[in-house]
C-alpha cells in the first residue's frame, strides 16, 4: 500500500480534522516546531494576570487541570484543536488506575465504567523465540475518549476555563509571570498573561528534545479472528510486545494488541528510533506498512473503526534531558519524556506524576518561587533501561544480522520470565529494584554473551561509561542505602 492509499484510508475513518493532526505531527518530525511569534514584551513585575496556570495542550495531561483547580489554582486550558479529544487508547494496571480515584478525578463507580476490558494476563513474544506471559501489566483497557470527556467536565465544574482552537506561537517571560501569544486557524491572535505555563504539547513542543522517539500507528479494529492461535486475538489476553519478523528497512517493528469491547481490538505498530533519524520516518508511511503487514500479525477481515497514532518522545538518560526554555514554563507528559524509555508507558507515568507534580506547582505559586522543571515523576530504574532502549533504536543493519535483535530480546524476556512473575511485572511497571535489575542484566548476558560487543559497538566507550556512572549513582547507591 502506498502513502496516498494509507492517508485516504485513515481519512475515511477519522475525518479531515484528525488527519490534519496526523499530518501536523509529521511536519514536526521533519521540521522542529518553534515559538516564533512571541509577545512584544515580557510582563513587568506588577502586570495583571489572567490565570495562575495556562495549560497548553489538552490530551492526557488534561488530568492536571482538575487536580490543580481542586488545590485552588486558577487554570486556563488552550489546545490547537479541542481539549479532551484523543487519538490514542490506554491500558494500565489496577494499582495505577486507582490514583484517578485517590486524586478525586473520578469516583470508584466512574472508574469501573471506564474499564472496557480486563485480561487474565499479557505476554511478550519475539520472532523465532518464546512466549513470555506476565500478570498485572497493562491488563485493564480504558475508554480513553470517555475518560478525557469526564476529566474535562470535572475541570469545568471546578472553574477551569477552556480555549479550544488556539495554538501557542510564542512567549515572553517576566519576573513573576509569562506572556503567551496564541493564534487560531483563521489567523486571529490573542495574548494571555499567566503566572506559570504547563507545556503539555507532547511531541509538538519545541522543548520535546529527547534523543529517542517512538513513531506509533494503529487503531481500533473489528473483524480480527478470535482464538488462541498466534495469529488470532484472545479477548482475555493482552499482547504487550510482539514481533513477526527481523529488522526490515533498518528498523525492528513491534506490534501490540489489546482487546477492548466485545469484538474490538486496539492494534499498534511501532519502532524505536533516534530522533536525528528523519528519512522516511513519517506516520503516514508507517500506516502504509501497517495496513500492508497486518496479516503477518493477525488474520481476519480487519475493519478500522478509529485511528490511533503519535510520536512518543523517549529519553535514554545518556544525553541531556528536555529542558524548559523559561523558569516560568514546566514540561509534562511527552514533552518532558520522563516515562520509561523502554516501555514508553506514558499513561502509567502520568498517573504516577499528576498528584505530586500538581502539589509542587500549587506550593510554588503560593510561595512565589519558580524553576520547577521538571516536576514529573522519574524513577532511578530509567537510568538502566535507557541504554537498553538506545540499543533497540540501533538494530544491526546487515541482512545476516536481521534476527539478532529478536534473539537478544528473547534472551532478556526469557530471563525476566525465569525470575518470576512478580519481578517481570515490576520491570514493565517501572518498579524493579536496583538489585533485581543487576541480576536481570547479568543473567541475560550469560544467555547471550555477545551482547557485550554489541553494547560497546552501539554506545561506544564513553556512552558505556556514562550509563555505568548513572546506574551506580541511581540504582546502585539507592540499593546500598536501603540496605
Amino acid at each position: 500500500m502506498n502513502t496516498d492509499e494509507a492517508r485516504a484510508r485513515v481519512r475515511a475513518v477519522t475525518g479531515p480534522e484528525l488527519l490534519e493532526r496526523l499530518e501536523h505531527l509529521d511536519a514536526t518530525r521533519t521540521r522542529a516546531p518553534v515559538d516564533d511569534r512571541p509577545p512584544a514584551c515580557a510582563p513587568d513585575r506588577g502586570a495583571a494576570v489572567d490565570c495562575d496556570v495556562a495549560l497548553v495542550g489538552g490530551g492526557l495531561s488534561l488530568l492536571y487541570a482538575p487536580v490543580l483547580a481542586a488545590l485552588g489554582v486558577r487554570v486556563h486550558v488552550f489546545d490547537r484543536g479541542r481539549a479532551g479529544v484523543t487519538h490514542r487508547e490506554w491500558n494500565a494496571s489496577d494499582s495505577e488506575l486507582q490514583s484517578l480515584v485517590e486524586m478525586g478525578v473520578v469516583t470508584a463507580d466512574e472508574l469501573a465504567g471506564l474499564i472496557i476490558a480486563r485480561y487474565r494476563e499479557g505476554f511478550c513474544r519475539w520472532h523465532q523465540g518464546g512466549t513470555y506471559p506476565v500478570t498485572g501489566v497493562l491488563d485493564r483497557s480504558i475508554d480513553a475518549g470517555a475518560l478525557l470527556a469526564l476529566v474535562r467536565r470535572r475541570a469545568e465544574s471546578l472553574g477551569v476555563v477552556f480555549h479550544d482552537g488556539w495554538a501557542l506561537t510564542g512567549h515572553a517571560t517576566g519576573e513573576r509571570s509569562v506572556a503567551l501569544r496564541f493564534a487560531d486557524a483563521a489567523g486571529a491572535s490573542c495574548e494571555v498573561v499567566a503566572r506559570l505555563m504547563i507545556d503539555a504539547r507532547g511531541a509538538g513542543s519545541p522543548s520535546a528534545t529527547a534523543d529517542l522517539i517512538c513513531p506509533t500507528v494503529g487503531g481500533v479494529f473489528t473483524g480480527l479472528a478470535q482464538g488462541s492461535a498466534p495469529d488470532e486475538i484472545d479477548p482475555a489476553v493482552g499482547e504487550i510486545l510482539v514481533t513477526t519478523e527481523g529488522v526490515e528497512g533498518g528498523r525492528q517493528h513491534i506490534w501490540e494488541g489489546f482487546p477492548g469491547r466485545p469484538g474490538e481490538t486496539t492494534v499498534y505498530l511501532f519502532y524505536y528510533d533516534k530522533r536525528e533519524r528523519v528519512g522516511d520516518g513519517s506516520l503516514v508511511n508507517l500506516y502504509a506498512r501497517f495496513f500492508a503487514t497486518l496479516p503477518r500479525y493477525k488474520r481476519g477481515d480487519a475493519v478500522l473503526q478509529r485511528a490511533t497514532f503519535g510520536y512518543i518522545p523517549g529519553w535514554s538518560r545518556l544525553s541531556p534531558a528536555p529542558r524548559s526554555p523559561s523558569p516560568r514554563i514546566v514540561l509534562v507528559g511527552d514533552a518532558a519524556a520522563r516515562h520509561s524509555p523502554l516501555t514508553y508507558c506514558g499513561f502509567g507515568a502520568t498517573l504516577r506524576s499528576v498528584r505530586a507534580a500538581s502539589a509542587r506547582v500549587a506550593a510554588a505559586l503560593a510561595a512565589e518561587t519558580v524553576a520547577l522543571d521538571p516536576v514529573v515523576h522519574d524513577t532511578d530504574l530509567h537510568r538502566g533501561t535507557g541504554a537498553l532502549a538506545h540499543m533497540i533504536a540501533s538494530p544491526p543493519q546487515t541482512p545476516s544480522e536481521a534476527q539478532a535483535l529478536n534473539g537478544l530480546l528473547d534472551a532478556a524476556f526469557g530471563t525476566l520470565h525465569a525470575m518470576g512473575d512478580a519481578a517481570y511485572g515490576r520491570l514493565l511497571r517501572d518498579e524493579m529494584s536496583g538489585g533485581e535489575f543487576f541480576r536481570f542484566l547479568h543473567a541475560t548476558s550469560r544467555r547471550r554473551p555477545e551482547v557485550y560487543g554489541w553494547v560497546f559497538r552501539v554506545m561506544g566507550v564513553a556512552g558505556v561509561g556514562r550509563w555505568g556512572a548513572g546506574v551506580m549513582r541511581g540504582l546502585w547507591s539507592k540499593e546500598a542505602t536501603a540496605r
